[in-house]
């Protein structure tokens, strides 16, 4: 029995449902729902099981999609959530997270809505805990070989998990108190409830992985004793140097680095609250960053009852329908609302921060900003725009510009390329004898598909380094170049 041939056009798209804005703004689970079993059915029915399946080019991930929809459309759940779980160590982060770029290749897309391929994916990872599909996997024997990962957020989680199911001893290191890297400490719990990471850490250890955290690489380990003690190094450190902001007024209390504002925004929420962490209640708070970083920040602000939020975004407004210039299937970039533009504050766009205006007493004051607009490419302001926003708390959300390397490589062991992320060869090996790169630390700040997708490729390089082959299965297109989302 195929799946129906007609599908895509009896069936229209159908979101998942959201918990009310004024309910949902006073707690901090989460506010999508997961598709019920009838919805599920009917959404994976609109797949078109297109000869040349193109969502395959938008997923780094290589997710066998056209198979697992046909499988969740026939009802068949079991099946499809194996499908997905042979290409994806952890769907329920894509499926909450990942701004579904396969959606955009989707060929129902040209001129229909897309399938609702995150939704399904979501739906089938829920499922397949559940039902026990997604269940651990010991390896049935062991390599000898020893490979330390450092980092654990997806990249690391990733690779950790496929070594590990490849028979290698595995030891993941975090210098925090708690594992799951950007998952743990960037995500708010409104978009990912931290049990879910806690479910996943759990079956890592169940299989085998050694976590261990507070192990800060550099400080109380170097890299060297760690490539003496281990067959491989996997540095997965993720891109955390923030992007800051070089304007007259911005040292000093109340401006803060967005990770500075969500990591113990994270840990209140979860019942452990930070003696004199920065706080949005009560305050006028501007953010300055217009991507998902941001918006988080603005769901956080809702959440600890800010007076007003502002959100700024220096580039010009994006359109709402996919332009010339980003043709299907390629990710367009488009205006995009999330779940805490939904909750209120404004945006503002083509606007530049020039200073941050402070009381005597040192607290902000506010921000002088002005238009700008763009001319052959490059950002111009217009004459006359100047403008005061008020504020109490600025944070910064301008994005990440590398990986953290200063502490960890003081000697420079490790050859950087020209943005400051680790370079590598095709492999992911880096100038150091095994030791490798992956992620954001080797790509710079991307997608949490990517993240996943690197490590998982390079698991398979590290495994085919010391075995001399490698079964592990390798995604699609690893090496391709990130996307760029606005």
């Amino acid at each position: 029995m195929a799946a129906d041939p007609r599908g895509f056009l009896v069936y229209e798209r159908e979101a998942p449902s959201k918990r009310p804005v004024a309910v949902r703004v006073r707690d901090w689970h989460e506010v999508t729902a997961t598709l019920d079993d009838e919805a599920a059915e009917r959404q994976a029915r609109r797949c078109m099981d297109c000869g040349i399946p193109f969502c395959h080019t938008g997923c780094p991930l290589g997710n066998l999609i056209p198979e697992f929809n046909e499988l969740a459309g026939l009802g068949h759940v079991e099946r499809a959530a194996e499908r997905l779980l042979a290409t994806n160590n952890f769907p329920e982060f894509t499926g909450r997270l990942c701004p579904a770029p396969c959606e955009a290749a989707c060929v129902l897309g040209i001129n229909r809505d897309p399938v609702a391929i995150e939704a399904i994916e979501r739906y089938l990872s829920d499922e397949a805990w559940r039902l026990g599909v997604d269940r651990p996997q010991r390896p049935s024997r062991s390599t000898g070989r020893k490979v330390v990962v450092v980092g654990s957020g997806p990249t690391g989680l990733a690779a950790a998990q496929q070594l590990r199911r490849a028979g290698h001893e595995i030891e993941l290191l975090e210098r925090h108190d708690r594992a799951g890297g950007l998952l743990r400490y960037g995500i708010p719990e409104f978009k990912l409830e931290k049990a879910l990471l806690d479910r996943r850490l759990a079956q890592l250890e169940e299989e085998g992985v050694r976590i261990r955290t507070g192990v800060r690489v550099g400080a109380d380990v170097t890299l060297s004793e760690l490539v003496a003690e281990a067959d491989a190094v996997v540095l997965a450190l993720g891109s955390t140097r923030p992007r800051d902001l070089v304007v007259e007024g911005r040292q000093g209390p109340g401006v803060v680095f967005a990770m500075d504002y969500l990591r113990p925004a994270n840990l209140e929420a979860l019942g452990t609250p930070i003696a004199g962490a920065p706080s949005a209640r009560d305050a006028r708070v501007v953010i300055i960053g217009g991507g998902d970083t941001g918006a988080d920040c603005l769901g956080t602000a809702h959440r600890q009852g800010a007076r007003s939020v502002v959100q700024l975004e220096i580039l010009p407004e994006p359109p709402r329908q996919r332009r010339r210039e980003d043709p299907w299937p390629t990710y367009p970039v488009l205006l995009r609302t999330s779940t805490s533009h939904e909750e209120g504050g404004e945006r503002r766009y083509a606007r530049r921060t020039l200073r941050i205006e402070r009381h005597p007493d040192g607290r902000v004051a506010g921000l002088v900003t002005e238009a700008v607009e763009l001319v052959e490419g490059a950002l111009v302001a217009v004459p006359n725009s100047e403008e005061l926003l008020e504020a109490d708390l600025v944070v910064l959300a301008m994005g990440f510009v590398g990986p953290e390397l200063d502490q960890l490589d003081p000697e420079r062991a490790l050859a950087r390329t020209h943005s400051g992320t680790i370079a590598t060869d095709e492999r992911f090996a880096t100038s150091v004898p095994g030791v490798f790169a992956a992620g954001d630390a080797r790509r710079g700040q991307s997608l949490i598909v990517w993240a996943i997708a690197e490590g998982r490729s390079v698991a398979h390089e590290v495994d085919a380094w010391l075995m001399g082959a490698s079964d592990l299965p390798k995604p699609i297109q690893p090496s391709a170049r990130p996307l760029s989302v606005a």
